[in-house]
């Protein structure tokens, strides 16, 4: 049954359908007297940017209300409560049949944004090509490098999901004990706890990280220029203030090291490292640990060990996935050792 956007009720109808389907009116939730779901009108393109601005009604539209049958006009309202039995048998059905939507749609949304995900990843582990490239870049072991990074990331996102998958289990069950014991029976749940599937977690951590992945593909395609010691970028710093001298003075070398330590903060090249790392990274982390808190309506502490708890066993698989990706006898080597680092620096949620 679908919800209200704002409070989470439930709602028998978002919207009612008139003469024709663009001919409707929406309907208003019972219990905050607001629209219960305003995205029914909206265009996908506004909710791609609710959901890489972070905002809870579009997780609600999507994750509950996506795809429900309107109330056409003459028809009369049903009830909303969840223990209404009235229609049971048409309701399972409904149950059903969008579990099963819902999962075939977390396999083309994850197919889809893991190889984007691969595609990111390549593009900043392989920045430059050799010099002996053919016209063609898309040599054998061009293919063999793009084939093994998407793999080693469809390995990755399966272990963090299914880490995922399992740390809310055991923390929901646990939270569900500790309100038994407390209310001395069942304890009372809110809507949307009661729609809660596990087809949900995926599907919300696949739109979390969206977030994600939309502010590194920027930064792959408008790409830094590498910095030279012969770059202007490089001689930057005014030649008034040497980061070495002869001197033996202590008064001086003091205020040489702080600034040869601000040049190094400032490095544009380390800047750029730094920017990825904290998009993947935090970002990432609190983008998804945002989605599960609409979904589990628990406290956000209990979503961070959800998403540590994912995170670490994503972590395990890309250590042993690293030396693979990085590949054959180049993983020997000190490039192979980089490589390798690198990779378990981007393996994120």
């Amino acid at each position: 049954m679908p919800i209200c956007t704002t409070c989470t009720s439930f709602t028998p109808h978002l919207y009612t359908v008139y003469q024709s389907a663009y001919n409707l009116r929406l309907e208003q939730c019972s219990k905050c007297q607001s629209f219960a779901d305003p995205y029914v009108e909206h265009d996908s393109l506004t909710l791609l940017l609710d959901l890489i601005l972070l905002k809870r009604g579009v997780y609600r539209h999507l994750l509950y209300n996506r795809g429900t049958e309107p109330r056409r006009a003459g028809e009369a309202k049903e009830d909303p409560s969840p223990t209404s039995t009235s229609g049971a048998p048409h309701a399972s059905l409904r149950h059903r049949n969008r579990e099963r939507e819902r999962w075939l749609l977390v396999l083309r949304l994850g197919s889809a944004l893991v190889a984007l995900d691969a595609f990111i990843r390549w593009s900043h582990l392989n920045p430059d090509l050799p010099s002996t490239t053919p016209p063609s870049p898309w040599t054998k072991e061009t293919m063999s490098s793009v084939v093994r990074v998407l793999l080693g990331c469809c390995a990755e996102t399966l272990a963090f999901h299914t880490g995922v998958i399992l740390a809310c289990s055991i923390v929901l069950s646990l939270v569900s004990r500790v309100q038994s014991l407390r209310y001395q029976g069942p304890p009372p749940s809110s809507d949307i706890r009661r729609e809660f599937r596990f087809s949900l977690i995926p599907l919300t951590l696949f739109y979390s990280s969206l977030t994600k992945l939309f502010l590194l593909f920027l930064l792959t395609i408008w790409r830094p220029t590498p910095t030279s010691p012969s770059s202007p970028s490089a001689e930057w710093w005014p030649a008034a203030f040497p980061l070495s001298s002869s001197s033996d003075n202590h008064k001086t070398s003091v205020p040489l090291a702080l600034i040869a330590a601000l040049k190094k903060v400032l490095d544009e090249d380390r800047i750029d490292r730094e920017r990825e790392w904290v998009i993947r990274n935090v970002l990432g982390g609190m983008s998804a640990g945002f989605g599960l808190r609409v979904v589990l309506d628990i406290h956000p502490l209990f979503t961070s060990l959800i998403i540590l708890a994912g995170w670490r066993l994503k972590t395990g698989v890309a250590h042993c996935v690293s030396a693979w990706v990085a590949g054959g006898g180049d993983g020997d080597g000190d490039g192979g050792r980089v490589f390798r680092e690198a990779w378990r620096a981007y393996s994120i949620p």
